[in-house]
């Protein structure tokens, strides 16, 4: 029976005892993130976790990064519009961000031998594996109640992996990984027109050097 991750994050999401709560959230850029932070920035205390070792460019990954503290900057920006109320009362929590290392060594080491796999094959999700690792590790360290990641919002994603994925790193490392398939309910289509709003950098190919070959492939 294929389970339903949108109606699994609703059900976390209806009960109140969860509002407030602390989530850890990789991030893969400030487009595919900009929909989820609106989405659940009322619900949770969000430290967004920009981990991706597989952007290959430097240049690229720099860009990326500074695009996600943008975007930070702007949400962040609107709930100093909302007055002294108490923070229980306001619509949104603060967003904090933590970057990781980039080290596109590691990302290649961890790939070696899947290099002619296709993609969305087998070579993304040991990278889908790699990046949501780092994440449940850090997540344990500063005692969250949840991590999760914003891969899932891609149509290109394979959300049902990245699910596994987490649930299995979930009871590896002791912190409950947070069900989302974040595409539904037109998330992704949020998700492109809050691209627009903000201005947001989009680029056409997920960050490694095999994605943007088969990105130029297709042209």
């Amino acid at each position: 029976m294929n389970r339903n991750y949108s109606k699994e994050l609703d059900v976390i999401l209806n009960n109140p005892d969860h509002r407030g709560g602390k989530l850890f959230l990789h991030s893969c850029c400030a487009p595919c993130s900009s929909y989820v932070l609106e989405y659940l920035r009322s619900f949770f205390r969000i430290t967004v976790f920009y981990y991706n070792p597989n952007i290959t460019s430097e240049p690229e990954y720099l860009h990326r990064v500074e695009e996600q503290k943008r975007l930070i900057r702007e949400f962040n920006s609107q709930l100093k519009k909302t007055g002294e109320a108490e923070e229980s009362n306001r619509e949104a929590y603060p967003i904090e961000i933590i970057e990781g290392d980039y080290d596109k060594e590691l990302f290649f080491n961890r790939v070696k031998g899947l290099e002619q796999c296709p993609e969305g094959g087998e070579r993304c999700f040991v990278c889908y594996e790699l990046r949501l690792r780092e994440t449940a590790r850090l997540a344990k360290e500063m005692e969250a109640d949840y991590f999760t990641t914003t891969l899932t919002i891609s149509p290109l994603k394979n959300a049902v992996r990245i699910n596994e994925i987490g649930e299995k790193l979930a009871e590896e490392f002791g912190t409950p990984f947070l069900p989302s398939d974040f595409k539904k309910k037109d998330g992704y289509k949020r998700s492109v027109e809050l691209s627009k709003e903000y201005n947001l950098y989009r680029q056409d190919y997920c960050g490694c050097v095999f994605s943007k070959l088969a990105k130029n492939e297709t042209r």
